[in-house]
């Protein structure tokens, strides 16, 4: 018998699907659905879903979601070896990972298309 567990998949913007493919697959994403006007990419346990949006602009995106990962410096070190800047502007960036007023240990990926992505560290205690 397989027992599936409960899960969540956030449903973010993509101007153009092979872009956002093609961002996401550096970072160790892989396609598990697409059609003209959905797209699923999967790493590991996490799964991201996206729709079309040919018309967002970037800066002025409200999308988000957060990504509670296991190793939160492996998939932040990946992103620096993909060359996303860490900056304070402009897509895609990165912001170094950091403990918030909460304890949380977060940092952040913006994509190319503004969404924030928030990055978590997960805690077991």
């Amino acid at each position: 018998m397989v027992v599936l567990m409960d899960h969540a998949t956030p449903n973010l913007p993509s101007r153009d699907f092979e872009a956002t493919f093609q961002f996401y697959a550096s970072l160790g994403f892989q396609a598990r659905w697409r059609d003209e006007g959905w797209m699923i990419l999967t790493r590991g346990s996490i799964d991201l879903e996206f729709f079309l949006h040919p018309h967002l602009d970037p800066a002025t995106s409200w999308f988000s979601c957060c990504l509670r990962l296991e190793d939160l410096d492996a998939f932040y070190a990946t992103c620096l070896a993909e060359n996303i800047p860490e900056a304070t502007q402009g897509v895609p960036r990165t912001h170094k990972p950091v403990i918030d007023s909460n304890g949380l240990r977060m940092g952040a990926l913006i994509d190319p298309d503004g969404t924030l992505i928030r990055l978590i560290q997960n805690d077991h205690e």
